[in-house]
């Protein structure tokens, strides 16, 4: 019988993020049993994490957070020692149309989680480490950055939950003495994201002829971060991070919707065979969606003064890498973007 130092519950373990911190911690420390829970909802995905389903310090779960009774279960099966939550629904626009689904999964979720591990947890060698957004922080005008200590102004029901979320961990910490971390991260992006996503949904786009929706005059600026370099950023939090801090982690890319997408279209015409400018004739402006914050940009010093962090390459290359993967992997993309997405796409882009 094998013997491991901890018992690592990761929700939402087979969504796009998660995944991806998924694998980094399986393959990395073979020391600790991995315990992936997710509900696979249309973005959790058990393609995302088939390289990994038989090792022997990995195990899946299906569970809904929302039930605390099957999450005491899963705790008291599996021995949890510590949990890195990622289990969110975080699609703006889907919590603009149907706002219930982020209260219930991201504030309730969250609360079931933190009440399982308080009554379980006996000792105070735990870590509950609460993974959440920069959209918490709200808009920002032309200058300057969000930093740990920006006061939160959620914008959105989506930032609302999760912002709800992250006060809700920090009051148990102090309440309950709990050992808690939290970091707040930028826009994400690499492979295996689902494909509402900006970047997915205009390369999926671009490369099938179909119009680029951008929303409003693409103005809106975004940090960007890739996916790979914030899992390496959880892993240095959870294993270095000080107890009850905050670190924001940012690619420290920004770029405006639309020059991100032109620079897609010049990616994918030359991935394609196609004369410079052909995939920009796609690019149609849509109307804005409600409450569009106009900027985001993370300050990521404290997490690279404090624990040695900070992003491993630069936009453009893993931009490329990013068009490589969903290029290359044709079939995960249509298997995905069957079904309720197709219903979903047509609602809000037509």
């Amino acid at each position: 019988m094998n013997t491991f130092e901890k018992h690592i519950l990761i929700t939402g373990g087979a969504g796009f993020i998660g995944s991806h911190v998924v694998r980094l911690f399986v393959n990395n420390y073979p020391q600790y049993k991995i315990i992936n829970l997710d509900l696979l909802t249309y973005a959790g995905n058990l393609a995302n994490i088939s390289d990994i389903e038989t090792k022997s310090n990995y195990a899946f779960v299906k569970c809904d957070i929302r039930d605390k009774v099957a999450l005491a279960k899963v705790f008291e099966e599996y021995a949890i020692s510590d949990v890195i939550h990622l289990a969110a629904e975080s699609h703006v626009d889907r919590s603009i149309s149907g706002p219930l689904d982020f209260i219930t999964t991201n504030i309730v979720g969250t609360a079931n989680l933190l009440d399982v591990a308080r009554t379980t947890w006996k000792a105070d060698n735990h870590i509950f480490y609460h993974v959440s957004t920069d959209e918490v922080y709200g808009s920002l005008g032309t200058e300057g950055f969000f930093t740990e200590t920006t006061a939160y102004d959620p914008r959105s029901p989506y930032s609302a939950s999760k912002a709800s979320s992250d006060h809700i961990v920090r009051a148990y910490g102090h309440t309950y003495k709990m050992n808690i971390k939290l970091s707040n991260c930028s826009n994400n992006y690499g492979s295996h994201q689902f494909p509402e996503k900006l970047i997915p949904l205009m390369i999926n786009n671009i490369k099938e002829g179909k119009p680029l929706p951008v929303y409003g005059t693409g103005v809106n600026v975004r940090d960007w971060l890739w996916v790979n370099d914030h899992a390496r950023a959880i892993d240095t939090i959870f294993h270095k991070g000080k107890i009850n801090e905050t670190y924001n982690v940012g690619g420290w890319n920004e770029l405006t919707n639309i020059k991100l997408v032109h620079l897609l279209c010049e990616i994918m015409d030359d991935r394609l065979g196609r004369e410079k400018g052909t995939s920009a004739k796609q690019i149609t402006f849509v109307q804005d969606r409600a409450g569009h914050d106009m900027r985001y940009a993370i300050d990521a010093t404290k997490i690279k003064d404090d624990l040695g962090w900070e992003p491993s390459i630069q936009f453009e290359e893993g931009l490329n890498r990013t068009v490589d993967w969903y290029l290359a992997n044709d079939t995960w993309v249509k298997e995905i973007t069957s079904g309720n997405y197709q219903d979903y796409y047509k609602k809000h882009y037509g």
